[in-house]
């Protein structure tokens, strides 16, 4: 069973947590609040997406790279897929 399927309440929780603050934000932005504080809330998101990015790698590589009896093919393959996925991520 894959990781994502696993922590699903959890993932979702966050995900949830994500869509109130963005959704502070065009509030913020329908009100017109001067910079400050949107720049402040977009801070608050860009962290949270980036924290919930970690934990979903960290259970990837757990469960996917140093699976135990997971042949050189898959752990290569899983890895190759986790270097695209940050590539895309830090551009």
């Amino acid at each position: 069973m894959s990781h994502t399927i696993q922590e699903k309440a959890k993932l979702l929780a966050r995900v949830r947590r994500i869509k109130g603050q963005v959704e502070a934000i065009e509030r913020a932005l329908e009100n017109e609040l001067g910079c400050d504080p949107i720049m402040h809330m977009l801070a608050g998101v860009r962290g949270s997406i980036a924290g919930m990015m970690a934990e979903v790698i960290e259970d990837h590589v757990r469960d996917h790279i140093m699976m135990p009896g997971l042949d050189d093919a898959g752990r290569r393959e899983a890895a190759e897929h986790l270097i695209d996925v940050v590539r895309s991520y830090l551009k």
